[in-house]
């Protein structure tokens, strides 16, 4: 096996998208047997108390590059799935309120816009002004969110048309037993209700366009708008999801009140101690892990997911069980994703790092335990004066989100107590 191991270059290409995509895999694939020797030789020399600075240096490098080459490879494969706009249904050049919506970001004309959306009973501006952007434009940023936002792929997504999204839900059934055929049946306990609340804030983005730009036919300007949207967006929406404190954002679910898994009660989230403060215990370090797993309830692990960020995965990485077998495993596909212990992995960026007393691991189902609420509708302000000579495109959307059920999620916590 060669030591030598290559950054995944950059395609430009567009028309072989499936084989660029293969390829980095196989470049993925061949980083990570590389990674798995250069770890075996570290272990082994570490047992044998003779520790290599190079030998360390080697795994941090080909990890550095295995980390690398995954992400370009996620990039491939969002590349790959990204659809045509306009082709789910329609053409975008019979869609009037593409060419409507065109008119107003090259030219700065509003009045067929205003014209449909008065047609539609919709009000032509909200408070901040801006029109709808096209069905087509609005379908597109939520597919490439879904892709970028880590979070908002394994979590329950709810459109709503109103400002407060509020959902019942049921934290304790009624009370029941076993009678006799003939007894009395005694009068149960009423279930427990509460009403979950979610407000949507607004999300915004600013791309600038120059003259040219808008003046070029060429340019599909819905395109250009998703594709500097998205990313801006996703990176907003998944700090807020993860650590959001619920003030003009969504409720992250690590801001809520955490307790020890022993002393779970609702309203709070349970965690597991490492039993080391910053750090996994020596000895046995996979059993928190295995703890967190059997912590959550049968019926939410089947769709369950790690979530931590990538420096936490790469320590995690290292790890072996006591079989000799390593806890983390590369994704069987192009488009998988990586398992510890046979559950995917989330990588969120924003999860803390590996400290003392950091909340660096969540492990649940987040399809049952976070809710993100999004109000349907994303809109453009057209602003060509405030950056002369740039044009400035002030582009809202309204997201809300919190904890829907808190006994479907649970953390690792890096501490004693």
């Amino acid at each position: 096996m060669t030591e030598e191991v290559r950054t995944a270059p950059e395609r430009k290409s567009a028309g072989d998208g499936g084989y660029e995509t293969a390829q980095a895999f196989d470049e993925f694939m061949r980083s990570f047997e590389a990674f798995r020797e250069a770890n075996d030789a570290r272990l082994d020399a570490l047992e044998r108390r003779a520790a290599d600075v190079l030998a360390e240096e080697k795994v941090d490098r080909i990890d550095r590059a295995l980390q690398e080459q995954k992400r370009a490879l996620d990039r491939l494969t969002l590349k790959s799935r990204r659809p045509e706009l306009g082709i789910e249904g329609r053409a975008p050049e019979a869609s009037e309120h593409k060419a409507a919506f065109d008119a107003y970001i090259r030219h700065g004309e509003a009045s067929g816009l205003k014209r449909l959306e008065t047609k539609a009973m919709a009000a032509g501006t909200d408070a901040d002004g801006g029109y709808l952007v096209p069905e087509e434009t609005e379908r597109e940023i939520g597919k490439r969110l879904a892709a970028l936002s880590p979070i908002r792929a394994i979590a329950s997504v709810r459109q709503v048309s109103s400002s407060v999204y509020r959902k019942p839900f049921l934290a304790s059934g009624p009370a029941v037993g076993w009678v006799a055929e003939t007894a009395s049946r005694p009068q149960t306990a009423s279930p427990t209700l509460v009403e979950l609340q979610y407000p949507v804030m607004e999300l915004y983005a600013m791309p600038a366009a120059t003259a040219a730009l808008l003046e070029d036919a060429a340019v599909d300007l819905d395109q250009w708008i998703a594709g500097e949207v998205d990313a801006a967006f996703a990176e907003q929406e998944g700090a807020a999801f993860v650590a959001g404190d619920g003030t003009n954002k969504p409720h992250g679910f690590l801001d809520y009140t955490t307790v020890a898994e022993s002393a779970w009660a609702w309203e709070k989230i349970g965690y597991l101690l490492t039993g080391v403060s910053g750090a996994f215990a020596a000895a046995d370090a996979s059993d928190v892990l295995i703890d967190t797993i059997y912590a959550l309830k049968a019926g939410y692990r089947q769709n369950a997911h790690w979530v931590m960020n990538r420096r936490t995965q790469a320590a995690i990485r290292k790890l072996k069980d006591g079989d000799g077998n390593y806890l983390w495993a590369p994704p069987a596909t192009a488009d998988g994703r990586a398992t510890i212990m046979n559950f995917p992995v989330a990588e969120a960026e924003d999860m803390p790092d590996i400290g003392a007393n950091a909340l660096a691991i969540a492990f649940g189902d987040f399809g049952r335990g976070y809710l993100i609420v999004d109000r349907v509708g994303v809109r453009v302000l057209r602003d060509p004066y405030s950056q002369k000579p740039y044009v400035l495109f002030y582009t809202t959307k309204r997201v809300g989100g919190g904890v829907q059920d808190f006994d479907a999620i649970k953390l690792v916590k890096f501490g004693t107590a």
